[in-house]
């Protein structure tokens, strides 16, 4: 090999070696390694841009506002409180989780399906008494065989097909071609989970709740007509709410105190809840229920565009000594109290009687320019802006799905492009107010989508350099001239990559490898493209080779062992059946 061709493999090596110490953010580390290259002269300035135009890094940016709405308007959401439900047994309760998020992932990206399920199954597992971390891998590992089964199932899926199709000129793969091998996966991934289960560690979950939490006393109210409205506390999900508890009801002027789960709401229900902060944020987002406090909704701007946040009352303020009522707060400062914590105890009052005093801590909506104003008030001291308060659109969630069966039907058909239908469902899912354009802008995952068009200039590096040609080579020779072989050893090369760093900067940088392998041995691109998809996501033996594992590995009590003992045999057994199927479906 050239000079040039050991420096570029000598960037490559440190880039993967940086990022396989997880000191460092990807985007920094190969962002890095692409600059090094520019300046060194082995890519040009087009070059080193060249990912930036790439029409699968481009979906997939698209692709993350769509989810959001989907995810605003708790359509993943019905999802799940329709499929968990009373389990028969631990295998029953990981089939229940595994199906329908291998299934979702399929058509959404993971990563915020794993996010939703992680809270609902933490919650489900406490009331069936189910170990969390017989659960969390399972998810974890249903949502990476899932996204296997589709084009759009993975950003690895997009940003290889963009590279086959700037090589070859041509759609190598439709939206639903790649489930010819994504079937078969998720079955044997949730096969082995179901039948391995013992090699799942018992552990438990850090704790989420320490000693002298803050807690906070919070009205609701049922709504009229709403989807609670008729249904008991029990099947309305009101009676095991992490970190929240029921204290009672105010119905018509009486109090229901030790609510049973079997009493039935009514529309104009006070409920009022005693839990943490973060619990509070989630409440706002059950459909049906409103805070019970009437001045939320005399502030000047739509409630979706309110913030949470909190603030301790100095021993100075006016509002000192008064109800929250005699205060007039909301006129004064443009923001509404719906909780107040006082010494970690339960305020034996409703919220507009709650009379006020110097250390109370209150949790509080207001208008998204309230933070600035009042940082350096001396009436009280803001100490924590949580964010949005976004109620989900539930009424809207119809509009959301249609438009994501729009977005695949286009595809399918062959009307539009993977780009084209992303970029009009975006669009739509903003213009039907699925999401808002403020949600929208921030829905990207802009640290993804950098790595992404990073490893585009970096492959190109070891093509520019003849590193590439020259790894494949050995691949052949190790090979002997043997298709089957060489695919094997693409499998377990571009495993190793992604498992120690990052799946999308593993499969383009191993994509020019793939390239001049097939070029070599005279065969067909497409089954080294489809294999090298399917092993940068085949990263279930470590917790940093896949983001959904990191993601469950606090939520689970994981160890780093926890992952090699249960997820290695399950990559080989992955990798021995995309070689034996891949040749079968796109032959060399």
């Amino acid at each position: 090999m050239s000079i040039e061709a050991w420096f570029t493999l000598l960037i490559v090596g440190l880039c993967f070696a940086l990022l396989a110490s997880n000191r460092y953010s990807p985007d920094l580390v190969l962002m890095g390694g692409l600059t090094l290259l520019l300046v060194s002269g082995v890519i040009t300035t087009e070059q080193a841009l060249m990912g930036l135009a790439n029409e699968g890094m481009v979906t997939v940016g698209v692709l993350f506002i769509v989810v959001t709405g989907l995810r605003e308007t708790g359509g993943i959401n019905w999802i799940v409180e329709s499929v968990l439900s009373v389990p028969r047994s631990l295998a029953s309760a990981q089939l229940r989780v595994m199906a329908p998020v291998a299934m979702i992932s399929a058509f959404l990206n993971n990563t915020p399906v794993v996010a939703i399920f992680i809270p609902a199954i933490n919650d489900w597992a406490k009331r069936f008494q189910l170990p969390v971390s017989k659960l969390m891998l399972p998810l974890s590992y249903a949502s990476i065989a899932g996204g296997t089964c589709t084009l759009i199932g993975t950003s690895t899926n997009l940003v290889i097909n963009g590279m086959v199709i700037g090589e070859t000129g041509q759609t190598p793969f439709g939206i639903l071609d790649l489930a010819w091998i994504g079937i078969p996966i998720t079955i044997l991934v949730i096969g082995y989970v179901l039948f391995a289960q013992r090699l799942l560690p018992e552990r438990k979950a850090p704790a989420s709740i320490f000693e002298n939490v803050k807690e906070y006393t919070v009205e609701m109210l049922v709504e009229a007509g709403s989807p609670l409205d008729g249904k008991t506390i029990g099947a309305a999900g009101l009676r095991q709410l992490p970190g929240l508890y029921l204290v009672e009801i105010e119905r018509d002027g009486r109090i229901l105190s030790a609510v049973a789960p079997s009493e039935i709401l009514n529309g104009n229900d006070r409920l009022v809840f005693v839990g943490m902060v973060d619990s509070m944020v989630d409440l706002q987002r059950i459909p049906g229920l409103k805070p019970a406090t009437d001045q939320v909704f005399k502030l000047n701007a739509d409630l979706e565009d309110h913030l949470l946040s909190e603030a301790v009352i100095s021993n100075t303020s006016p509002v000192i000594g008064k109800t929250i009522r005699e205060s007039r707060f909301r006129s004064i400062y443009n923001a509404a109290i719906i909780g107040v914590a006082r010494d970690g105890q339960r305020i034996d009052r409703k919220i507009g009687d709650i009379r006020l005093r110097a250390g109370d801590t209150l949790l509080m909506i207001s208008h998204p320019g309230f933070f600035n104003q009042h940082h350096n008030s001396r009436d009280f001291y803001l100490i924590n802006g949580m964010g949005d308060v976004q109620p989900v659109r539930h009424q809207r969630a119809p509009v959301a799905l249609s438009i994501l069966m729009l977005m695949m039907a286009s595809v399918l058909t062959g009307w539009l492009s993977m780009l084209q239908a992303a970029m009009l469902a975006a669009g739509l899912m903003i213009l039907t107010r699925c999401t808002s354009g403020r949600i929208a802008r921030r829905a990207v995952d802009w640290q993804i989508l950098v790595v992404i068009a990073a490893s585009f200039g970096i492959a190109q590096g070891l093509h520019n350099s003849g590193a590439a040609a020259s790894i494949a080579g050995n691949l052949l020779s190790m090979a002997g001239a043997q298709p089957h072989i060489a695919l094997a050893l693409i499998f377990g090369l571009t495993a190793l990559l992604s498992a120690i760093a990052t799946n999308n900067a593993a499969a383009v940088i191993m994509f020019p490898i793939a390239l001049s392998s097939s070029t070599a041995l005279d065969v067909s691109l497409l089954p080294f493209a489809v294999t090298i998809m399917i092993a940068a996501s085949a990263s279930f033996a470590t917790p940093i080779g896949y983001q959904t594992n990191l993601m469950v590995y606090a939520a689970g009590g994981y160890r780093f062992n926890d992952y090699v003992i249960f997820g290695g045999p399950l990559t080989l057994l992955v990798g021995i059946a995309t070689v034996s199927i891949v040749p079968l479906v796109w032959p060399f």
